[in-house]
């Protein structure tokens, strides 16, 4: 079935592990062409340019064997962006204090605000976040909340990956549930956790399915 998603907000991908919600991400983003069917954005199909306009954090940030400060100047300098901007943006994220750490010495929750913080320097229209959490101590996990929870204030439209059911009724304004590949639901957070319509939505709620692995 289609999927439609709102032009602001929050959406929260949800569903079984195997469910294919990084796939689609990547998809989303123009890493990978779908196999069938195709992306619009604004009607039109996804393009090169379009993907500019977007920005995608990875479970694991891939950062660069450089100092803090150096990871988010080299986005900027490729970006043509103004490069005074580096410490506004770790100070949005709360590493200003680290701006000459190298990369590579910061913590988990450090490195991913950091990879956040990268991805924001390109003034991204949509931010894709799959899994930025994962792993992450509970201060951590809060900090990245209040960041993205920021971010979707200031107009940059979320899709945000998680497995975690209590964040994702914290962050989401609209859920996407997939399942076996497919989008089994599609609705406003209030209406998905009110009352999913479908099986597998209740028992992957009801904790059944945390585990569960689709083929």
């Amino acid at each position: 079935p289609a999927l439609t998603l709102r032009p602001t907000g929050t959406t929260v991908v949800m569903g079984p592990n195997g469910a294919g919600k990084s796939l689609l991400l990547r998809l989303m983003h123009g890493l990978i062409r779908p196999s069938a069917g195709e992306i619009l954005i604004g009607g039109k199909p996804l393009s090169p340019e379009q993907c500019k306009a977007q920005a995608l954090v990875f479970q694991k940030p891939v950062l660069l064997r450089r100092s803090a400060v150096a990871n988010i100047d080299f986005v900027l300098k490729a970006r043509g962006k103004d490069r005074s901007r580096c410490r506004d943006l770790l100070d949005r994220v709360d590493l200003a204090a680290l701006a000459d750490r190298p990369a590579r010495r910061l913590s988990g929750g450090e490195q991913q605000r950091l990879a956040i913080a990268r991805a924001l320097a390109t003034e991204p229209d949509t931010l894709f976040l799959d899994e930025p959490t994962a792993s992450l101590d509970p201060e951590s996990v809060q900090a990245i909340e209040g960041i993205v929870a920021a971010a979707a204030q200031d107009g940059v439209r979320i899709i945000f990956v998680t497995h975690d059911v209590q964040q994702a009724r914290r962050l989401a304004d609209d859920v996407v549930f997939l399942s076996n590949g497919r989008v089994a639901e599609e609705a406003s957070a209030a209406a998905f956790f009110n009352g999913p319509e479908t099986d597998v939505a209740r028992a992957y709620l009801s904790g059944h399915l945390d585990r569960l692995v689709e083929t």
